[in-house]
């Protein structure tokens, strides 16, 4: 009791539950047997649920049962066994819309455990051969909007390989003489040069990135959009204030040789900003403690690291050399305090070979000075302008900090001024009006005074003039 299909991704063999849907099993093995679904496309994929087939017409709204073929009736029962579930993939069972009216429609279940559809629908069959097919062919198929498979996926061919039942009266003439030609669709190519997705989404974001980075350069936030940060620095974070340079450049050496390992302080009371900088040698062992220095625990704190995403030391150059100072410039000063060189300016020896007026103008065009910083013609003239340094004390960083800290002194100066200023304005102010009062205070008591004397000389006059009228009446 089973049928072969053969389907444009491969063969299904599905194995029928005889005893528990005597009629849904004729009525599938009888319709597979005059070649009814010979051609029938799968017109649905629900991924991860059922797929359907069994229409003709490759609706979803058309198939007549065999009983109808046969002018025995439209539609056929239902036969739902509580025994029967929908509890694995390939499971075919009766699609139908309504009780008691199935056609020639089926569908085949794409997942474990649809308990939903148990008692709904008859189930009349399982796929016992072709499950991969399912679940590798038909489950991933690429959909239009209305979820039919972009590639037509067709069953071919049937084959009833075990029948127990007898053929009903009038089903001879419903048998073809020789099964219809197979339709044979065309199958869709891909795309030419089609890229994976993976490789797509990364070159939008790669895209995404320039826009930024040419945006950040028109506001003038950024030198160059094509400037990248180091590929050996190390940035530290979460560090307990308590940690020294000498002990986390002592930490991450095991890795390799380090130029330079500076944890970050507040400038004005050089407490530690609990995040340093860690730059190495080569590469390679800035990815080595990147890996392994990740949430490790230095002085009871578990610190963070990652990539440097700095470009200060780009930044500087640009400040200094102007909005002309190009991207190889930056790169050239990079290179400069990598290699641990001093720049200060230069005073040109008598016997050093001077600039030539195209240099000097190519120069002056990168926003270099005359008179500073000259290239010289050859190696002894080099050697001379290093002799003759004389402000290179200190390298481009700790002047540029400097420069800084100077900058944010004098900003803090002229708060603390101007705060005084206030301050001396609002006592006098508070000064002035304490004298206002006293002179109030001071006019309050001459006026009463006044006004206290002329009564007692009102009240004197009264007294006069009573003692008069009384001796006149004496």
């Amino acid at each position: 009791m089973a049928v072969l299909l053969e389907t444009s991704v491969g063969d299904l063999v599905i194995d029928l539950h005889t005893t528990e849907c005597p009629q849904a099993c004729t009525n599938f093995l009888k319709l597979c047997k005059i070649k009814y679904y010979n051609n029938c496309l799968f017109y649905a994929v629900q991924k991860d649920f059922v797929t359907q087939s069994g229409d003709p017409t490759n609706t979803g709204r058309g198939g007549d049962s065999i009983f109808k073929l046969l002018g025995k009736g439209p539609h056929f029962q239902d036969e739902i066994s509580p025994k029967l579930k929908h509890d694995r993939v390939g499971v075919v069972a009766t699609n139908n819309s309504h009780p008691n009216e199935n056609t020639s429609q089926f569908y085949i279940t794409l997942r474990d455990k649809i308990d939903y559809l148990d008692g709904r629908h008859t189930i009349f069959g399982v796929v016992a051969e072709g499950a991969d097919i399912l679940l590798n062919k038909i489950n991933p198929a690429l959909l239009g909007d209305d979820g039919r498979p972009i590639q037509n996926i067709r069953i071919r061919h049937t084959h009833v390989l075990e029948d127990p039942f007898d053929d009903p009266e009038g089903l001879g003439r419903l048998v073809p003489d020789k099964s219809p030609e197979a339709m044979i669709d065309e199958e869709l190519k891909p795309f030419e040069n089609q890229e994976d997705e993976a490789e797509v989404i990364e070159r939008i974001e790669t895209g995404e990135a320039k826009s930024r980075a040419v945006a950040l350069e028109i506001l003038g936030d950024l030198p160059d959009a094509d400037m990248k940060p180091p590929d050996n620095v190390l940035f530290v974070c979460k560090l307990n204030p308590h940690t020294q340079d000498d002990d986390l450049e002592l930490i991450f050496s095991r890795f390799g040789a380090i130029k330079k390992c500076e944890v970050i302080r507040d400038w004005k009371t050089g407490d530690s900003l609990q995040y340093a900088f860690v730059e190495f040698e080569n590469n390679k062992s800035c990815e080595d403690a990147y890996f392994k220095m990740q949430d490790c625990l230095v002085d009871d704190h578990r610190i963070h690291v990652d990539f440097c995403q700095s470009v200060s030391k780009q930044w500087r150059q640009f400040r200094r050399q102007g909005a002309k100072g190009s991207r190889e410039d930056a790169q050239e000063a990079n290179a400069l305090a990598s290699s641990g060189g001093r720049r200060g300016r230069h005073r040109q020896d008598d016997d050093a070979k001077p600039l030539n007026p195209s240099d000097a103008a190519a120069q002056y065009q990168r926003g270099g000075r005359p008179g500073h910083g000259f290239v010289f013609g050859d190696s002894q003239g080099g050697s001379q302008a290093a002799a003759g340094q004389r402000g290179g004390r200190f390298d481009d960083d700790d002047r540029d900090r400097g420069r800084d800290r100077d900058r944010d002194r004098d900003r803090w100066r002229g708060r603390d001024d101007s705060d005084r200023r206030r301050n001396e304005d609002r006592r006098g102010r508070d000064d002035r009006g304490g004298a206002d009062r006293d002179d109030r205070d001071r006019h309050y008591e001459r006026s009463g005074g006044r006004r206290e004397r002329e009564r007692e000389r009102d009240r004197d006059t009264e007294g006069g003039r009573r003692r008069s009228r009384s001796r006149d009446r004496l």
